[in-house]
């Protein structure tokens, strides 16, 4: 009987055990099931959402001036409320901003800041204020205020108001912006030779700006406007902008007619972002004479002998009156005048050349003139096809032809 019992017993175990594994493994295959399908779900979530929250719009806009980029910053302010994705759209709108041709244009950056929501950045303690709250949204202006600075874009006053209502007294682009207004003021009139802004697209016009920050070193400099036209058997129908003083003018003069005249270039000369090339005529320099300026030349800062008349006797020698050096007078050459063509070709340099001799210089005809040009085409040509194929006087410096 008791063996009978304790069989039943074992029976009942066995089969609550069994229930139980039954049980758990149910339980588990449901467990699975619903970890699938929620894996599922966030597969095609992630789907969903693989196409951007913004896509750029300035990329795909097919007339790209002021109106249309100030145009897609309004639509995206009136899209929501909330501006989601405002700092990837500013960062958007910043790279594409030379397509549209206003990276110099205030109006412009003012209407970005504008994007920012407000109030919503602003730190409420010390603590928010130097930990830098709102990091990526602070460094966003705080790039977009170092695009103004590298560009020589000057803030204004309502810049400042607009700043403080969107991070604060305390917050970082507002030091940036103090900064700025410290500085810029400076340097933006600092330049002796000022020019307009922007400057302007027309070739002459930033011939006659260059020639005449050039020329500034002596005031009675003349800047002339020739066209080629004038010059008979002339092959290039181009303008030469000129510059000449009174000064050069009696030195070329002056120097003898065995000696040769060169033209040099073309020089580079850079205008704030636009550059031209031009030519110098100089001439070798007089040794001689440079030694004789160099011994008459009195230090008017030497006070190491100074002489008072009232306790001191001494004789008073006369000296001779000597020439003093001019400023075209240099160490490496004499200046006689400087120009730039439009087309910076021999041709035109050499109706330059006529027209000086046409236009108060008659002694220039009288005169041999070289050629000398500075060519980096032709030392890359020598460099890739080897000194056997190229002829190194054609190449590097010098093509002579005498005017005379």
């Amino acid at each position: 009987m008791i063996r009978h019992i304790r069989s039943l017993t074992q029976m009942r175990k066995c089969l609550i055990s069994c229930n139980q594994r039954q049980y758990c493994a149910s339980k588990n295959q449901t467990n699975e099931n619903q970890s699938q399908e929620k894996t599922r779900q966030s597969k095609e979530h992630v789907k969903r959402s693989a196409v951007p929250a913004i896509r750029n719009p300035f990329a795909d806009a097919s007339e790209k001036t002021k109106q249309t980029y100030l145009t897609m910053v309004e639509i995206f302010e009136e899209r929501d409320v909330h501006r989601r994705n405002h700092v990837e759209f500013i960062y958007a709108a910043l790279k594409n901003m030379a397509d549209f041709g206003v990276e110099h244009d205030l109006d412009v950056y003012k209407a970005l800041i504008n994007v920012m929501p407000k109030g919503k950045f602003i730190p409420s303690n010390i603590f928010q204020a130097e930990f830098m709250h709102y990091p990526k949204q602070q460094q966003c202006i705080i790039d977009l205020l170092e695009q103004m600075e590298d560009l020589g874009v000057m803030p204004d006053y309502e810049m400042e108001d607009m700043l403080l209502n969107v991070f604060g007294r305390r917050g970082y682009p507002l030091r940036k912006y103090w900064r700025m207004m410290y500085w810029m003021p400076k340097f933006k009139n600092l330049s002796p030779w000022p020019l307009p802004n922007p400057v302007p697209d027309d070739t002459i016009e930033i011939a006659k700006l260059a020639i005449e920050r050039m020329c500034s070193v002596d005031l009675r400099s003349q800047i002339n406007i020739y066209d080629t036209n004038e010059v008979k058997h002339a092959i290039d129908d181009t303008w030469i902008v000129s510059g000449m003083s009174a000064e050069q003018s009696q030195l070329l003069r002056d120097h003898p007619r065995e000696k040769a005249l060169y033209i040099e270039g073309p020089f580079l000369i850079w205008l704030r972002n636009r550059s031209i090339n031009y030519f110098t005529l100089r001439a070798d320099p007089d040794f001689e004479q440079l030694k004789d300026f160099q011994n008459n030349d009195e230090d008017l800062d030497d006070i190491s002998h100074l002489k008072a008349p009232l306790f001191n006797q001494f004789t008073v020698h006369n000296k001779q009156i000597s020439k003093c050096r001019s400023v075209h007078q240099q160490d490496d050459g004499t200046i006689f005048a400087i120009c730039a063509t439009g087309t910076s070709t021999k041709d035109s340099l050499l109706s330059w050349v006529r027209l000086l001799e046409a236009n108060g210089n008659p002694s220039l005809g009288e005169k041999p003139v070289v050629f000398k040009f500075t060519s980096a085409v032709a030392d890359k040509s020598l460099e890739i096809e080897g000194p056997k194929d190229i002829d190194q006087n054609s190449t590097s410096k010098t093509a002579i032809k005498d005017v005379s």
